[in-house]
């Protein structure tokens, strides 16, 4: 399957109109428009916007008609859009190119503040209500509710799921903000989940999670009342060490893993079987710090046949590097597809991004995609649509 894709928001079509956007991205050679299903929340610059140039979206809404029924205890919240079109449907009733999903699983501070028993809690017993945590059932219901009823409801081809597991600390709130210089190792042991969906469902696979969580606290509570400041190549040697060292925290980060790897076991299953379903890995960068969110790449691919990586690089030397990486983890089995932003903070000029095509193309990723049409000039998606020519169909 061809998969030449544009991520897109809701809004953003609304705006323009979905015959003319459709008609923006068939010019460009784009064949699919990855749509986001659910989304969080942020403070959008709209280079092209019509109605108004910068956008804050509805905190952790879905863009869906959603089915009630078809969810546990957390339900998703309806945006307002909603009230007045279903964008979604009028995509895939178009039928002008193929409508790919994009679902934000559990990165959602919205359901997080309403289920506070089902989010991440670090050493301390702290709440990090931007992530549902992928070991609480309740959790777990809710994010394959969301895949399965966006794919029973419309006939998308395909999905994007991102955010499936345990988001970094540094990496969740707006406005984040600490007198405390952080670092890698910091970072490493305030990310851990201890709430008690992980603890207990640790001990039954014979880790000591409680006292993993209790020595945690102890590590951190002396480190913030030291006077210490870890330079980052320090810190990241010691939460290097310290995994090496430790075969309780090496073994509850292998836990962390096998947590994700079975929820998106879970959502391949219940899907409709002809739905391509794809996982975006990570939020971080490199791809190759995906484990730390519970994203075995080999894992996960084997059981989605394909990984949708962000290779989010300012140029095609390190876009090179990270798809050797990725690659070797991969160990050459499945489909990997490429997602890319052709702009600041990113890739800065066309030599370059056209560039950092080839470099995928000849790496064997042809399945590309492009973020985001709301945030991107229109010189960026001009392009696009001169890189697209340049891969093979």
């Amino acid at each position: 399957m061809s998969y030449k894709a544009i991520y897109t928001y809701a809004w953003d079509l609304a705006d323009h109109g979905i015959a003319n956007a459709i008609e923006a991205f068939r010019e460009q050679g784009l064949d699919t428009v990855t749509f986001a299903g659910s989304y969080h929340a942020g403070k959008f610059l709209r280079p092209q916007g019509r109605n108004g140039k910068v956008y804050f979206p509805e905190d952790g809404t879905v863009y869906f008609k959603a089915d009630p029924s078809r969810y546990g205890k957390i339900k998703p919240v309806a945006n307002s859009i909603l009230e007045s079109q279903d964008v979604l449907g009028g995509l895939v009733g178009a039928d002008a190119m193929a409508t790919n999903v994009w679902l934000v699983l559990l990165h959602n501070t919205n359901l997080g503040m309403r289920h506070p028993e089902s989010v991440v809690r670090n050493a301390f017993g702290d709440p990090y209500f931007y992530n549902l945590c992928p070991s609480a059932p309740e959790a777990r219901a809710y994010a394959i509710g969301l895949a399965t009823d966006v794919t029973a409801s419309y006939p998308v081809s395909g999905l994007s799921m991102e955010a499936p597991g345990f988001t970094p600390y540094a990496h969740g709130f707006h406005h984040e903000f600490g007198l405390v210089r952080q670092n890698a190792w910091f970072e490493g042991y305030m990310g851990l989940c201890f709430c008690d969906h992980c603890v207990g469902a640790a001990a039954k696979a014979g880790i000591d999670a409680e006292g993993l969580r209790r020595k945690v606290a102890g590590l951190l509570a002396d480190y913030l009342e030291s006077d210490v400041d870890l330079p980052q190549d320090m810190a990241q040697a010691m939460w290097l060490a310290d995994i090496e060292g430790d075969g309780e925290l090496r073994a509850y980060l292998q836990f962390r893993s096998q947590q994700v790897t079975s929820l998106v076991a879970e959502i391949r299953d219940r899907v409709r079987k002809d739905v391509e379903v794809a996982v975006i890995p990570s939020v971080a960068r490199p791809t190759g710090g995906a484990w730390y969110e519970g994203s075995d790449l080999a894992a996960l691919m084997d059981v989605t046949g394909i990984i949708e990586a962000c290779f989010y690089e300012p140029s095609a030397v390190r876009i090179k590097a990270d798809l050797y990486d990725t690659r070797r983890r991969l160990g050459g089995q499945g489909r990997l597809r490429g997602i890319l932003r052709p702009s600041f903070p990113d890739i800065e000029n066309k030599a370059e991004f056209l560039a950092a095509i080839d470099t995928l193309v000849a790496g064997g990723v042809t399945e590309l995609a492009f973020y985001n049409w709301g945030h991107l000039r229109r010189s960026s998606m001009d392009w696009i649509g001169e890189a697209l020519a340049r891969v093979p169909a």
